[in-house]
């Protein structure tokens, strides 16, 4: 990272003393009688002083909670760290403490449809849905499932839910029912809320025969929130009497059947499950993250509040689906007052425009989506910087995977010159993230703008030493609150203590290839498990895609390593833009273009076109599948996959035979 010298994007001091960072810099300053002059210098103390930080950030960001007692760090151990053990609170109260007439929700489909929930219409909906799942049973424990689209009613049956002291999980409606039986199945749900159907790149898709089949195999669930979402409410009510569904009631006569009941927020431990979420399941049944209360929150309110400078006169948006831990992100942004835009469908539908589209008539002041996305605009030719006036826009973030430094520039080229680009990295491990954006920092290409406040983010080489300017593994070296409480179904931790404390006993090992850079800033180069390894050199498959993306032919890319005579060859699949195909001038313009900018290395022996390369429901490439498939290995979970059929494509291809 020598090279990268110069900043993209830097903010000015007047506008680093207007963040909430900053602010939050000089009252730790006050409070504790310090001279902090810089984050790098705000970071190293909330590592080093994590109680104290934890206790202000509590405090700066005004949880709401009946108790927090004096103690913030219990046991002190990865994993089993107890936060803040004698702390009473519930997450739904903290989401829900605004409650005037400000808007709170907009939810835009992709037929056009739009609506819109303030802050107190919003409190009225969770209570009554809340009394709904209430005279159902529901209580403190329970798991409360959705099958949904990114729609208001999925917010609105987590608050209710969450209120209660339940826990929520979600898949979005795009996974098939094997997919959802490995994930819901495992959980044992009480209420299953889904919708009838959806809207994706101009189709309505009918989710009413998975929803028979889902009934028919877990038992647990006692009842069936049928929500319209395709139809209209009457449709749905008609085609539910015309062809019965067990179990099943619509939304709006769930609620209507329940008695009044006043909205209360049940007091749970730091630590009670809030969330449950799921890996993406590619090499074996998912494994079921439970997410506690306390630590879900206080994470949550940091990176908004701090991380992304998020106000109450502030809109956010971030296109996901309920199936990525992204959307349990964006909700938290309710504790802000922030208005949350909430989009279901193709992102390129109608036009490649339509979410620029939506972020000027919704006024969208931070803008999320994921790097496939913004290398996917880039090369539709989109230049919202000409077509649009994004006059509110300050901040875009990135994530799913990489972003490569062209991406860097084509947002600052063709976007917006003047706003925080913010490439973020953590994961549904831990909900939110280990390294990520922030207002009073300069941008460079290609790195993620810093470690995360409390967060002991490091880097260690093979011998466990924590390394600068140099690749290994990302770890965190001490405990934080928004660790997993556990697996579900796990009762010694077997499982989750094998995910991230094999390597290195109480240390949290991410998986991840990294660097920290000399501006501290990290740069992500790959899953650990997808590294190269020519000739005993380990490569970050993302130092290759990067290179790949610069190539105008080339739509998209997926590379592994071959077992080849005792040692590794790297291989690249390639999809190329409609009507091109793949000769040798191309291929030398590939292999030249890795080449110039990084080793002979990185350089793959094999090139080959593919029709369309393998993804998981959230939009990451899977390397470890297409890998396992090449080398005549079983693919364990297909269910996992947005288009398991691609799979088909990397099977027997005789240019993996040849020298």
């Amino acid at each position: 990272m020598k090279d990268n010298t110069q900043p993209l994007w830097q903010p000015s001091p007047e506008a680093i003393a207007a963040t909430q960072m900053d602010e939050f810099r000089r009252l730790i300053n006050e409070r504790h009688q310090l001279q902090l002059q810089d984050y790098s210098a705000l970071y190293q103390w909330s590592v080093q002083e994590r109680e104290s930080f934890w206790r202000d950030l509590w405090d700066f960001t005004e949880v709401q909670a009946s108790a927090r007692g004096e103690v913030v760090l219990g046991r002190d151990s990865m994993p089993g760290a107890e936060w803040f053990p004698d702390a009473r609170l519930n997450f739904a109260e903290n989401l829900l403490r605004f409650r005037d007439d400000k808007p709170a929700l907009v939810e835009r489909l992709e037929n056009g449809s739009r609506r819109q929930l303030s802050y107190a219409q919003l409190h009225s909906r969770v209570k009554r849905l809340a009394a709904a799942l209430a005279d159902q049973g529901v209580c403190e424990g329970d798991r409360i499932a959705g099958f949904m689209p990114n729609v208001i009613d999925t917010v609105v049956a987590m608050l209710a839910a969450t209120s209660l002291g339940a826990i929520w999980t979600s898949c979005s409606p795009d996974f098939g029912i094997n997919g959802v039986f490995d994930r819901f199945g495992q959980v044992g749900p009480k209420v299953l809320f889904a919708c009838e159907g959806y809207f994706y790149n101009g189709k309505v898709i009918d989710s009413l025969p998975r929803l028979r089949e889902i009934i028919a195999r877990i038992d647990s669930i006692e009842k069936l929130v049928v929500v319209p979402v395709a139809r209209s409410q009457e449709e749905t009510r008609q085609l539910l009497v015309a062809e019965p569904l067990e179990k099943a009631v619509i939304l709006q006569d769930f609620e209507a059947a329940a008695p009044e009941r006043e909205l209360s927020f049940v007091q749970t431990a730091f630590d009670h499950p809030l969330y449950i979420m799921y890996s993406s399941g590619t090499t074996g049944v998912p494994k079921c993250i439970v997410h506690g209360v306390g630590g879900t929150l206080l994470q949550h309110l940091k990176e908004h509040r701090l991380h992304c400078d998020l106000r109450r006169e502030d809109t956010l948006f971030y296109f996901t689906t309920c199936g990525w831990m992204m959307w349990n992100w964006l909700v938290s942004g309710l504790a802000c007052g922030a208005t949350l835009v909430l989009f279901d469908g193709s992102p390129f539908y109608p036009e490649a425009e339509s979410l620029w589209d939506m972020a000027d008539e919704e006024g969208i002041c931070v803008f999320g989506t994921s790097a496939k996305y913004i290398a996917a605009l880039e090369k539709s030719g989109c230049k919202p910087r000409e077509s649009h006036k994004l006059q509110r826009l300050r901040a875009v973030l990135s994530t799913g995977s990489p972003l490569a430094h062209e991406g860097f520039r084509y947002v600052y080229r063709d976007i917006k010159k003047d706003l925080c680009l913010s490439s973020i990295s953590g994961g549904t491990d831990i909900v939110s993230c280990f390294a990520l954006g922030n207002p009073t920092l300069p941008v460079y290409a290609g790195e993620l703008q810093c470690r995360g406040l409390g967060m002991a983010v490091e880097v260690w080489n093979d011998e466990g030493q924590s390394v600068t300017e140099e690749k290994g593994e990302l770890v965190c070296a001490k405990s934080f609150p928004c660790m997993p409480i556990g697996f579900w179904n796990d009762p010694d931790g077997k499982k989750y203590n094998s995910a991230y404390f094999e390597n290195w006993p109480g240390v949290w090992a991410h998986g991840d290839y990294a660097e920290i850079t000399a501006h501290e800033g990290v740069v992500i180069y790959g899953r650990s498990d997808a590294v190269l390894n020519p000739g005993g050199v380990r490569i970050g498959t993302a130092e290759i895609y990067r290179q790949v993306e610069k190539v105008e032919e080339v739509l998209d890319s997926i590379c592994i390593g071959q077992q080849w005579h005792d040692d590794v060859r790297v291989v690249l699949f390639v999809v190329l833009r409609e009507g091109i195909e793949l000769d040798e001038g191309l291929v030398q313009k590939i292999r030249s273009t890795i080449r110039a900018n990084t080793t002979p290395r990185h350089v793959p022996a094999k090139v080959i076109q593919v029709g369309d390369i393998p993804r998981t429901i959230s939009g990451k490439i899977v390397e470890l599948a297409v890998r396992n498939v090449v080398h005549a290995k079983a693919v364990k979970n297909k269910e996992a996959l947005a288009n398991p059929e691609a799979l088909a494509l990397f099977e027997n291809l005789p240019e993996l035979e040849e020298d």
